[in-house]
């Protein structure tokens, strides 16, 4: 047990593409681009080797044939995966961690000018549109094609309903953002605008929220 709890989610991960349909490695790599990318960010290396790890684990076995020249490694999961994965699922996730470097460079955005912090808010807003607009993408694909898996459009839903809130909360702080910063002299003065009340409204949103 103690071995399973220091395997990285990153195993976890590729087990759970496992439990639908054996896949090869290119295969795993694209599923991965396509979906877990939103929610796992990975280096493309690491979903090459992980299913290696999974094999010498005993969770996965690979099977090497070829078409033409091209050798091909299609990796399928063993009942030890699947119970191991069961396993995982079981068991506390760790605390959401978050990576934002456009809301870094909000947070010293007194060391620049107001200018680069109007851009970067442009960005930010920016960026989440063009996520949007992918995510739209994907849901009209699937309104059009059907799923590629059927019996978990449900699960499905409940993770792009995810995205498109957080994407809509990002795309409404930049807008909001910017009409501040606009009244501001500078990024070092902000004049008159009202940083405590603002303070004050936000403690009462997360009084409110926290009662409901």
């Amino acid at each position: 047990m103690e071995k399973e709890r220091r395997r990285p989610t990153t195993a976890y991960a590729i087990l759970g593409l496992l439990a639908l349909q054996p896949w090869s490695t290119y295969e795993l790599a694209q599923q991965v681009k396509r979906s877990l990318n939103w929610i796992w960010p990975r280096t493309e290396r690491r979903l090459y080797d992980e299913p290696k790890r999974l094999v010498a684990d005993g969770l996965a076995t690979s099977t090497l044939s070829y078409n033409g020249q091209r050798r091909r490694t299609v990796y399928e999961i063993t009942e030890a995966g699947r119970t191991e994965l069961a396993d995982w699922l079981g068991r506390p996730p760790v605390p959401r961690t978050v990576e934002f470097e456009g809301l870094l460079k909000v947070f010293f955005a007194d060391a620049g000018s107001r200018a680069s912090l109007l851009s970067t808010l442009d960005e930010i807003a920016g960026d989440a549109r063009e996520r949007m607009v992918r995510l739209d993408a994907m849901i009209e694909q699937i309104l059009h094609d059907g799923a590629r898996f059927p019996e978990r459009t449900h699960l499905q839903v409940l993770g792009l309903r995810q995205h498109v809130d957080v994407e809509a909360a990002v795309m409404g702080w930049a807008a909001w953002a910017r009409t501040q910063v606009q009244s501001w002299q500078g990024t070092t003065d902000p004049g008159t605008w009202p940083a405590e009340d603002e303070l004050t409204r936000l403690h009462q949103r997360i009084t409110t929220l926290l009662q409901e």
